[in-house]
């Protein structure tokens, strides 16, 4: 559960006087700030949309009694909680205050512990509400100031500002971070804020080249040098020339396209199959890499002179369990992107779902963050972190694996290949559990 800020505050509206000091009295015993009325309009002046505590009153007062009291809070702002305190003959009437917008009433005479218990609940509750309010004001500032790349946190803050100072240089650039950490849209960024910024962006997933087809792809052919076609074909490389090639997870290319690879770096030129001279490439290379490629280049897995021809300048992009906070702010951006697209209203973001946030290590990173989002706003996740008590084990058993399944899915787009070697099943038992759980791996490919 959410601690209520430090200048959290209850507002007590108690005509009786003796009553009134007494429960004051128990508040501020147990730690709490506490504002007392005798009448509820002096209390009514106090209050504003951004009022960081919660309103306890009487029901019968002089003047303006607490039901009056309760629909005027509700007018400034509905999320504030209002208790009301009952008399024996009001229950009747406070039951239908809940109904009403009412947080909760407390009946006379009360226990200081039934009290307390209220209102800490109360605050929990305004607490999660002003939070989730400055999370999506900070959001929308982030956004207005233009940058895609939301976070507060010093790694972000640096990263944003490396991008600047590099956007005007021509410098190639390797790019390394986990899986799902935003290097595409850092490359993205890169080439917005570079000179480069009107000609081609073109983005070659190295990791899907076959050995192949990857060397067609990335440099082209001539008319009438590769069988079942007469065309020309311009490569991927070509096709960049005065704007960007991003090679995205160059750490998965085959060594032998490599090679090839490093000569258009080092001569800017790339020659098609079959073509008799090659081209002049005015090229600024962006490579992006999941694991550190100096140790790929100690295993043999990469070429040493490609890997410090790429690595004139290293950035990395940060796993989202280094940016802290940032997990909230760029939750509650992703939570107004599935609201416009999905077409629904607010989303109400309970302690469970804080909790989740501030609890997982989100190894998929940014883009599980995203997908968890949607989840949440199309009212699908709320069914996965309800609790389990009272269930029984083979229950509790059986909804695990299918969160394990469903993770591992969200993590690599709904790719089942990829899955299978994170779950360690095998592939006919996984595609049997997904359409025994009626998983749309479709949903998860869309969701990338």
């Amino acid at each position: 559960m959410m601690l209520a800020p430090d200048n959290a505050t209850v507002m007590f509206v108690e005509d009786d006087e003796q009553l009134r000091h007494a429960t004051v009295q128990t508040l501020e015993l147990a730690g709490l700030n506490v504002l007392p009325f005798e009448r509820a309009a002096p209390a009514l002046a106090r209050l504003s949309p951004d009022f960081p505590g919660v309103v306890v009153s009487d029901i019968r007062m002089p003047g303006m009694d607490g039901l009056e009291l309760l629909g005027r809070i509700r007018a400034i702002d509905s999320d504030i909680p209002v208790l009301l305190v009952t008399g024996h003959g009001d229950v009747p009437m406070a039951v239908s205050a809940l109904h009403d917008g009412a947080f909760d009433f407390i009946p006379k005479p009360f226990a200081a512990e039934r009290l307390l218990m209220a209102v800490r609940r109360a605050l929990d509750r305004r607490a999660l509400v002003m939070e989730n309010r400055r999370l999506r004001a900070a959001a929308a500032a982030v956004a207005q100031e233009g940058s895609p790349l939301i976070g507060e946190s010093p790694a972000i803050v640096r990263l944003r500002a490396m991008i600047g100072q590099l956007g005007e240089t021509d410098v190639d650039i390797l790019l390394e971070g986990e899986t799902g950490t935003g290097k595409e849209l850092v490359a993205r960024m890169l080439h917005r804020s570079s000179r480069r910024r009107g000609k081609p962006f073109v983005a070659v997933n190295c990791a899907a080249l076959s050995e192949g087809l990857a060397e067609i792809e990335l440099f082209g052919h001539a008319a009438d040098s590769v069988p079942h076609t007469r065309l020309s074909r311009v490569g991927r490389i070509a096709s960049s020339s005065g704007g960007t090639l991003l090679l995205d997870e160059i750490d998965s290319m085959p060594l032998a396209m490599q090679a090839r690879l490093l000569r258009v770096l080092e001569e800017r030129e790339v020659q098609p199959i079959g073509a008799e001279r090659p081209e002049a490439v005015d090229l600024r290379v962006i490579a992006t890499a999941k694991e550190d490629v100096g140790r790929a280049v100690a295993e043999g897995r990469f070429r040493a002179d490609l890997y410090y021809r790429l690595a004139t300048m290293r950035l990395r992009v940060p796993a989202l369990r280094e940016c802290g906070g940032d997990v909230f702010l760029l939750f509650a951006a992703f939570i107004e992107e599935a609201k416009q697209q999905l077409g629904v209203g607010e989303v109400g973001l309970d302690a469970g779902v804080h909790a989740h946030l501030a609890g997982y290590p989100w190894p998929g990173n940014v883009r599980e963050l995203r997908n968890f989002a949607f989840e949440v706003a199309s009212g699908r996740a709320s069914l996965e972190m309800q609790g389990v008590a009272g269930q029984d084990l083979p229950t509790r058993l059986a909804r695990f694996e299918e969160n394990l399944i469903r993770d591992a899915l969200r993590r690599h787009g709904g790719r089942v290949s990829r899955a299978l070697g994170e779950l360690g099943v095998p592939r006919k038992t996984l595609y049997d559990k997904i359409a025994r759980l009626g998983i749309d791996l479709a949903e998860f490919k869309r969701a990338q």
